[in-house]
């Protein structure tokens, strides 16, 4: 395991090592922070230019651009409501608040400094328990996935914003779009009304940016509030709300590392249970209640989502397998460079792994300073007057929504899920609860049939294997655990017959 360890050595040793991983930074920051511009992308365009580099300086300038643009896209959340990558929507549930409190620059410093630390815990477990975490990673089944996202679902408690029956037919609209495409297993088209079109089904990113974007900018049209002026003078966060969140932090890092090396998942799904974490368990969020700005609800999805990182290269460095879709497109750069991840790697040549490692604490050094450097220009943002920045959000997403596929249908979806997001926003049915629908549906949908399909058709063989086998029957346990902390009525009763007995 520990072979090769001087690898970790050497991108703190060159400088031309530690600038290619400074610039990757920098460029994924900003990438990120512009919605639809996803990390996958600039990872992918960047193989064709870096095909004639030598390995190590490829490799670096990719952890680098990976490393800020999974933080990069809260900027924009956190500022305009406008999430600019998937594992940000969680941010923006109270980092948006924060920054209509005049707290921009604060939430920004603090979404950093989360990132910084949740993204060194990630680092820390890759490089110390990465074969126990691959391990964990292959007994999980089909019927375990299912299982996993299906707890997702869960979460649509925490969204609700104080109406459960709004969430939830939200939550049933995303489920119905998430179905629409492909059947992936018998290729037959699902509501796609004979339209060549909808036989890729709707892409979640160009749902996200509607519902989010599009609908914000509608929203602030009808609105006659003034800009906030930001307070600035202070962008470190104060000690007391690192340190007294600081197991809150660890917790929600614990779940980033596990989510992401989860293959298939990924720090959107992290993130989002983080956050109906922190929701479930912080008794006196502040400044405000959830929803609402709590420094909380900003602490443990960036923690989370910055801690996948290091989950998703655990399998991807120690078995071969993507963590993530960055992940995977990391693996096709290594194979062009004349390396296959997996366990020869890891035998063969360890000091790869280790370069790894060296690199992400490198690039996390340097988030911090871009993250922290930015924020006063950042915060401006938020300033500027209404007919400035309405038009200014309305080409970001339209430029991120033709981005994604380079299809002009794609950006007819987002108007029309734009309009639908602004008429949910009006009469206050949570908008969140109908993305979550439709991240978690294709994964419910996928593992359901995989794992139908290896019990020779069975169904009740599959629901059977959820009681008799281990994985399955603690993901149960804590479904079910889950669920019951989270009814009031239940946890009242289990109350009052405790304390009758105490009688």
């Amino acid at each position: 395991m520990y072979n090769g360890l001087e690898g970790i050595i050497q991108p703190f040793m060159s400088l031309g090592l530690i600038g290619w991983i400074a610039g990757g930074t920098l460029v994924g920051l900003y990438v990120g922070a512009i919605p639809g511009l996803s990390v996958t992308m600039a990872v992918s365009l960047l193989i064709s230019f870096t095909f004639s580099w030598e390995v190590l300086p490829a490799l670096a300038v990719m952890v680098g651009i990976y490393t800020g643009g999974v933080y990069g896209g809260a900027r924009s959340g956190i500022l305009l409501n406008i999430p600019g990558a998937p594992a940000a929507v969680a941010s923006t549930f109270d980092g948006f608040p924060l920054a209509k409190m005049g707290l921009a620059g604060q939430a920004m410093g603090l979404s950093t400094t989360q990132a910084v630390i949740g993204n060194f815990f990630g680092i820390l477990v890759l490089a110390l328990f990465a074969p126990l975490i691959s391990q964990l990673a292959l007994v999980f089944q089909a019927r375990d996935y299912f299982l996993l996202a299906f707890m997702g679902l869960f979460l649509v408690g925490s969204l609700a914003e104080g109406n459960m029956l709004k969430a939830l037919i939200a939550a049933f609209i995303g489920i119905v779009v998430g179905l629409i495409g492909m059947d992936p297993e018998t290729g037959q088209g699902r509501m796609t009304f004979d339209t060549l079109n909808l036989l890729g089904g709707i892409h979640f990113v160009v749902i996200m940016i509607g519902t989010f974007g599009i609908s914000e900018a509608l929203m602030q049209l009808q609105t006659k509030a003034v800009p906030v002026k930001q307070s600035i003078s202070r962008i470190t966060p104060e000690w007391s709300a690192v340190w007294d969140n600081m197991f809150l932090t660890l917790r929600a890092s614990t779940i980033g590392v596990v989510v992401g090396a989860l293959p298939g998942t990924g720090g959107d799904i992290a993130a989002l249970m983080a956050y109906d974490h922190a929701k479930r368990t912080v008794k006196n969020p502040y400044p405000q209640p959830f929803g609402h700005g709590a420094y909380q609800g900003l602490i443990a999805p960036e923690a989370a989502a910055n801690a996948a990182i290091g989950g998703a290269f655990v399998p991807m460095m120690t078995l071969g397998i993507p963590g993530d879709s960055v992940t995977a497109v990391l693996i096709g750069a290594l194979i062009i460079h004349g390396l296959r991840p997996g366990p020869m790697l890891m035998r063969e040549q360890p000091e790869f792994f280790w370069f790894v490692v060296g690199s992400l604490l490198v690039a996390n050094v340097f988030l911090y300073v871009w993250g922290m450097t930015g924020i006063r220009a950042f915060s401006k943002i938020v300033e500027i007057p209404k007919p400035y920045i309405i038009p200014i959000i309305v080409v970001l997403t339209f430029v991120g929504g033709y981005s994604i596929q380079n299809s002009i249908t794609d950006i007819y979806w987002m108007i029309g899920f734009g309009i639908l997001g602004y008429f949910m926003k009006r009469y206050d049915y949570p908008v969140a609860p109908l993305v979550l629908g439709v991240i978690l549906t294709p994964i419910i949908d996928e593992n359901f049939r995989r794992g139908v399909q290896l019990t020779r058709g069975s169904a009740p063989a599959f629901f059977e294997g959820m009681v008799t086998n281990t994985v399955s029957l603690v993901i149960l346990a804590i479904m079910l655990l889950t669920a019951i902390v989270s009814n009031p009525k239940i946890m009242g009763a289990i109350r009052g017959l405790f304390g009758k007995k105490e009688a």
